[in-house]
């Protein structure tokens, strides 16, 4: 039997779990490659103050976000970064900011990630699913791309909110560890509701979103996984 748990406070205590006993380096070389050159640099100082441009810098953007480092610039104090770590950097990495620093980040969600995994594989994906893992896809894709199967069950589930459109599914789904206020609503073709239900006991809730449903909303529900393949 499976002890249903909040997702949410899972990821929180995961992470602190994570942050107590430190990231592993071994485990970031074998995802990514790097040697221990290519993890944990010096942070360089800037080369110039935040509100200047150096030459060779792409203009600062309209929307006053600072210049990005050419792929050209993106190098550590020490050593090298691989092929893969180089194209995640490129556009993360604000001039003045060390790219390893950068680098880090990323390889610490490849952490969180594999620690979520042991725990609960389940509450791994739905954490993809609502965002609370940040930029899942480009870590998963260039630093731990052993956690692609992840990516792919997450682009089909549903995070709390409205769905509706392309964004609509039909199929089976069970929710992934809700709280106690979940509930749900189906909206037909008509635009009326067709479906509502709620939980507050905690147990797996199997919901079904038919071919002409117009959307779906979900509450407190935290997110739904696909049952099967759809």
């Amino acid at each position: 039997m499976r002890f249903p748990f909040r997702a949410a406070a899972a990821v929180v205590a995961l992470t602190a779990a994570l942050a107590a006993c430190g990231s592993s380096p071994d485990s970031r070389q074998e995802e990514s490659g790097a040697g221990p050159s290519a993890v944990r640099t010096p942070l360089a100082a800037p080369s110039a103050g935040p509100g200047t441009t150096a030459p060779g810098d792409p203009p600062a953007s309209r929307t006053g976000e600072p210049p990005k480092l050419p792929s050209d610039r993106l190098t550590p104090a020490t050593g090298s970064f691989t092929r893969k770590q180089k194209e995640y950097l490129v556009g993360r990495v604000d001039r003045g900011m060390d790219p390893a620093a950068v680098l880090q980040t990323g390889q610490e969600t490849c952490d969180r990630l594999r620690f979520l995994v042991k725990a609960d594989r389940e509450v791994a994906v739905g954490a993809i699913v609502t965002g609370e893992i940040a930029d899942a896809e480009p870590v998963i894709t260039h630093l731990c791309p052993r956690y692609g199967d992840l990516l792919r069950e997450a682009a089909r589930g549903y995070a709390d909110g409205t769905h509706q459109g392309e964004r609509l599914r039909p199929g089976r789904y069970h929710d992934v560890s809700p709280t106690g206020n979940c509930s749900w609503q189906i909206t037909g073709a008509d635009g009326r509701p067709s479906v509502s239900g709620s939980s507050s006991d905690g147990k797996r809730t199997v919901i079904t979103v038919p071919p002409r449903a117009r959307a779906f909303t979900s509450t407190g529900c935290y997110a739904w996984l696909p049952e099967g393949d759809l």
